[in-house]
């Protein structure tokens, strides 16, 4: 968003009345100029040549306008008005939907204690002075009263309305006559220029944004700046300023491409990332053991099959067939990890370029483009609202240009709780937000900070910092207290309203019906705001429109945009010293997409595409960044960080950087791999250096329109047709704008974005679809270099924002209703995609299908931590809908098998594998199986282990090992951890993804939906364990098979013991091959039998210890009762090959 303030733009420059004439070679008409003056009340007036003065000779006069800057005789009125539509709009509770008119309810207040940040919603001023009217004044950033008279006489904005179109503007107070008297003039003034006839609100911001010269602005002693002035506009004072381009500073006839100043163009160029390749000695071994290791098994897998056990055909077939498609799974997990890579970024580069004064951005504003944060959430019993809060702090007290971040929250679940809690978080963001920029405080989420194991003053310099901490810390609490207590509170106070609404109802009933006996009275028991009214989102008792899944769409901006300027504290401003801390807070908007019945609204794909829709409206950032309402910021420079990849040399052809997923409250042994190191430190690496990683539903920073299903860039750049030798293509039109030529849809250079043909794609808002192309060019790198291709110039993004007015907002509840979708390709081409309970690996998917680019960012910081269930329940059912989606996804087609040519070959079978490794199960289970058959039938799947089958073997698992050590060694895991995820593949592969491959088979072929729950839970104890949940047992058919697999072997091993003893010839050989795959199975189910056990030292353990015993005793005495015919001897002689 932008600013309507004054603003000089070279788009406004006109010098093309000759152009025509020249072009066909006629004489250029007479000389004639069009000056304009801009007046104070925002108008333009043309002044013709004779009420100049003489010293400008006509003579010397070509076509051109001259717009005079804001010098001290030419000062614009500040736009009053705005700043209390923005302030009006931003203490209102906007409605609609459906069949439903759209409407702003302005709150008296949000939460139970009063507002305490001028930005905040129901922030008030002091009272209204005209008589009768109990209004609040609104007031500035500052919490000053805004005033429209010098009088300053206060007045709310309903009563100065009324004064300006009903009272002829006169000011109540002073009696005289507004300076601005005409509201819609009000609203219309601070346009920067007359824009042509047809040119929407958007388009008129992108000519601002790709005008290189700066914005004309007072200094902050709020004196004009005549040699600012002076400077960026190279004029003079007079009757105006004609700005020319020099020579040579047009390219190929159009007046898009910005040459930059010479200057600039001759700094030493410096990038913002730069690779770090794995060192050779660690790299070139590992890719020569995965070729030795392929080898290997293919001549190992042609010697079984060429050597059958006759003596047991079933188990030879059986254990070849699982061993040729471990090798086909081993080589699709293996091949995409031969090209891994690491990444750095240069944090000092990027304000160098962006935050620092050049000749491109003289006055050294962020020239950074805006980052919208989405936060989901949809249940606040499941997503604890503390929790979610958090978050909101940790986004908010990010390091980011302020005026250039904004944070989304969506609440699916349309619970007042929830939004309460999030007005609760913006009245503490008062409090915490200056306190971590005032002393770097890290982390931002105020619950991990104070719950820090280290010293908290370590590096702390400021005198007041044990002072200011003990204060937050204080005030933390209190806070958690009022968040806790706010389903109490809410309850207590909708029973209190819907006693007094009973009450008056029975009243009005006696009033009518005299001195007849009056029946009780049933009115629905609603659920109450704070400010006295009715919730329009889900009630406590849900009711007609007033349920989970039927509710009007509901937006509510928490806290109203910053000032485009920074605006310092002092020791008055708070608690604490807040001199030179810049106290603005970035926006919040709290969001809850419409829902009806009928309609699929499609989970949390639907939410967050209701998001990305609400927020073009609002705010328009380049780049969403979405994050789960327990994942916060850890890294306060992590969206920094991210932006270096998208801001250098070919990020417009990057469609998201991908972070790490870093958990805490985690047992120290990562039992259950809940850290899932190797997949984000090693799969994720190695998918760096081929087309990208995948996306993993949260810590992500997309390019917005890559979401909106475009192209990238310079696609097609190298391609050519099979058949463009017969069919000419056609010629592009070089007329075509800057910013079309980069939105491309489609498989052919000439599909590009049609404006008429965009509402079927993206719906019938105009303004979003307005919204796109300025979208495209914010994100867009710095054309510092000639390198830079498709660049912006430097200082485009120094504009200040515009205005948020109630308009803007009505139309953002209306593209969140639940009819939007419908006959739109949003959730099949457009935004996240639907169809899969993994709807995030298929949005990446679908990018990286048309040729986008992904980037894995590991800083040396976490830059977001979350939770992960460290329960062994939890953890399986996470695990079920993981491969649940993986399965959808191989049966539709996001198939990679289906992909197209654009996607790179290794970038392929990684997707592939995440379809197709879920299968693996079938055979894995089988195979665990097969120690216990083998003891059981005394057979074994070779006819006898001679020196052959154990060279093979050894050299297989020799090489795994080997692998395994070189793997560490450049993802930077620990071996434990790698031993883990090995340990729960087996258990995952034997439970969770054996159940996901039943349940996909069943719906896609006979439609059939089941689902894996949770059938019972044993109470927690009570005592204060950090790690208490890992040692709830909740059972779950999920745990049938590992547990049969265990029991089966344990039992097997004993019987195959008691038949060799027994035996006449006792086939060691068989046993001892037996023994040791049974064992193998054993020991990677151990964490799986030992999540059984429950706490450490109870009588689970007991259990299972004898339960093992007594299988053991109760197959030995099988065996002596009743031994093997014609033998009486225990043992026998031991044969080994």
């Amino acid at each position: 968003m932008a600013s309507k303030l004054f603003k000089a733009s070279r788009s406004s420059l006109s010098n093309s009345s000759d152009l025509p004439d020249l072009q066909h070679g006629k004489p250029p008409l007479p000389p004639h100029v069009t000056f304009q003056r801009r007046t104070s009340s925002g108008r333009y007036v043309n002044y013709s040549r004779d009420d100049l003065d003489s010293e400008l000779s006509s003579s010397d006069y070509m076509n051109y306008m001259v717009h005079l800057p804001p010098t001290p005789d030419n000062q614009p009125m500040d736009s009053i008005s705005q700043k209390v539509e923005e302030q009006y709009v931003s203490s209102s509770l906007f409605t609609g939907g459906f069949n439903s008119v759209t409407r702003a309810h302005l709150m008296d207040k949000v939460i139970e204690s009063e507002a305490n940040h001028p930005q905040m919603a129901g922030a008030k001023g002091s009272s209204c002075a005209i008589p009768g009217c109990d209004a609040k004044v609104m007031s500035d950033e500052r919490g000053i009263d805004i005033v429209p008279c010098e009088c300053d006489f206060k007045i709310c904005r309903d009563c100065y309305l009324d004064a300006v179109k009903t009272g002829d503007g006169i000011c109540p107070g002073c009696k005289e006559q507004y300076k601005v008297t005409d509201w819609e003039e009000a609203n219309d003034r601070p346009l920067p220029l007359p824009a042509p006839a047809g040119m929407s609100r958007m388009e008129r911001r992108l000519s601002i944004m790709k005008s290189t010269k700066s914005v004309l602005v007072r200094s902050h002693t709020s004196d004009f700046d005549h040699n600012r002035w002076l400077f960026e506009t190279k004029g003079t004072y007079g009757y105006g300023n004609a700005i020319w381009p020099k020579e040579g500073e047009f390219v190929n006839g159009k007046d898009d491409d910005i040459m930059e100043p010479s200057e600039l163009m001759n700094k030493p160029w410096r990038p913002l990332t730069r690779k770090l390749k794995i060192p050779a000695a660690i790299l070139s071994p590992y890719r020569l053991l995965i070729v030795v290791r392929f080898v290997v098994l293919g001549l190992f897998l042609a010697w079984r099959v060429n050597h059958p056990n006759n003596d047991a055909v079933w188990l030879w077939g059986m254990s070849v067939v699982c061993e040729i498609w471990f090798a086909f799974s081993w080589i699709l997990d293996q091949l995409p990890k031969l090209c891994p890579i690491n990444r750095a970024t240069d944090l000092g580069v990027l304000k160098d370029k962006f935050e620092t004064p050049s000749p491109g951005n003289p006055t050294g504003r962020s020239d950074l483009p805006g980052v919208d944060m989405f936060v989901s959430t949809a249940d606040p019993e499941k997503e604890p609202p503390l929790v979610t809060a958090n978050t909101i702090l940790s986004i908010l007290a990010a390091d980011y240009p302020v005026e250039k971040l904004a944070c989304y929250v969506s609440d699916d679940g349309g619970a007042l709780l929830t939004f309460e809690a999030m007005a609760e978080a913006a009245s503490f963001a008062n409090l915490w937000v200056p306190f971590c920029r005032k002393h770097n405080i890290e982390p931002r989420n105020p619950e991990s900070y104070f719950n820090l194991k280290k010293d908290p003053y370590k590096n702390k310099v400021k005198q007041d910092f044990v002072k200011d901490r003990r204060r937050v810390k204080r005030e933390y609490d209190e806070f958690k207290v009022r968040i806790n207590s706010l389903p109490e509170s809410i309850r207590r106070r909708s029973d209190a309203y819907h006693a007094r609404e009973e009450i008056k109802a029975m009243k009005q009933q006696r009033q009518k019906t005299d001195d007849e006996p009056v029946e009780n009275v049933k009115i629905p028991k609603a659920t109450w705001m704070a400010d006295g009214t009715h919730w329009p989102g889900t009630w406590l008792n849900a009711g007609p429109e007033h349920s989970k899944g039927d509710h009007a769409g509901i937006i509510q901006v928490m806290l109203k945009p910053p000032s485009d300027d920074p605006l310092h504290g002092n020791n008055e401003d708070g608690v604490f010293d807040l001199t030179d801390v810049d106290i603005r807070l970035p926006m919040l908007v709290y969001v809850s997409r419409e829902k009806r019945p009928g309609y699929d609204h499609n989970k949390k794909a639907g939410a967050m595409n209701a998001l990305v829709r609400a927020s073009a409206i609002m705010s328009n950032g380049a780049f969403i960044l979405n994050l789960d309402c327990d994942h916060y910021v850890y890294n306060s420079q992590a969206i920094r960080e991210g932006m270096c990849f998208m801001m250098d040399r070919g990020g417009d052809r990057l469609c998201y950087v991908q972070f790490p997923q870093r958990f805490e409250g985690i047992d120290p042994s990562d039992r259950y791999a809940n850290r899932n190191t190797v997949f984000f430190d090693g799969n994720m690496r190695a998918l760096d250096g081929l087309q990208g990683p995948m996306y993993v539903g949260t810590g992500c920073l997309f390019r917005r329109v890559a979401l909106y299903g475009f192209d990238p860039p310079r696609a097609k750049e190298h391609q050519s047709g099979c058949c463009s030798c017969c069919f000419g293509r056609k010629k592009r039109n070089v007329n075509t704008s800057e910013e079309h030529r980069a939105l491309r849809r489609g498989d052919s250079d000439d599909e590009e974005m049609i404006l008429s043909l965009a509402p079927k794609a993206f719906g019938n808002s105009a303004v979003l679809i307005d919204s796109i192309p300025v979208a495209e060019f914010q994100g867009r790198p710095l054309a510092d270099h000639p390198a830079v291709k498709n660049g912006r110039p430097p200082g485009a993004l120094t504009i200040p924002r515009e205005h948020l007015d109630a308009s803007t907002v009505a139309e953002a509840i209306s593209v969140i209703s639940c009819w939007y979708e419908e006959k739109t390709e949003w959730g099949q081409r457009v935004g996240w995609i639907y169809g899969s309970v993994t709807e995030d690996v298929v949005t990446g998917y679908r990018m990286h299908n048309r040729g986008w680019k992904s980037v894995y960012c590991v800083t040396k910081r976490d830059a977001f931590r979350g939770t992960a269930p460290i329960n062994l329940t939890d953890r399986l059912h996470q695990v079920l809908r993981w491969a649940t989606g993986s399965v959808e996804i191989f049966f539709s087609r996001n198939n990679a098998l289906l992909s197209s040519s654009k996607m790179k070959f290794l970038q392929k079978i990684a997707y592939l594998n995440c379809g197709i490794y879920p299968f693996t199960s079938i055979f894995l289970i089988v195979y665990c199986f097969l120690p216990a058959l083998s003891l059981f039938s005394g057979q074994f799947i070779v006819q006898t282990l001679n020196v052959t089958f154990l060279v093979y073997l050894l050299t297989i698992t020799v090489t795994l090992c080997m692998l395994a050590v070189l793997e560490v060694k450049w993802s930077g895991i620990e071996l434990e951890e790698w031993w883990r995820n090995e340990q729960f593949w087996l258990i995952g592969g034997t439970s969770a993804h054996l159940a996901a491959v039943l349940q996909g088979l069943l719906k896609v072929v006979a439609g059939i939906e089941i689902s894996f729950t949770l059938t019972s839970k044993s109470a927690g104890d009570e005592d204060d364990d950090d790690f208490g949940d890992l040692y709830l047992v909740k059972w779950t058919s999920l745990m049938i098979p590992p547990i049969t697999i265990m029991m089966v072997n344990l039992i097997a091993i004993a019987v195959g013991f008691s038949r060799t003893i027994y035996s006449v010839i006792p086939q060691w050989s068989r046993l001892i091959g037996g023994v040791f795959f049974s064992f193998w199975v054993l020991a990677h189910l151990y964490p799986f039998a030992k999540g059984l056990m429950g706490r450490r030292g109870r009588t689970p353990t007991i259990v299972f210890v004898w339960s093992g015993l007594i299988a053991i005793t109760i197959s030995l005495l099988w065996v002596a009762i009743n031994p093997p015919a014609g033998n009486t001897q225990i043992g026998g002689s031991f044969q080994f090959p």
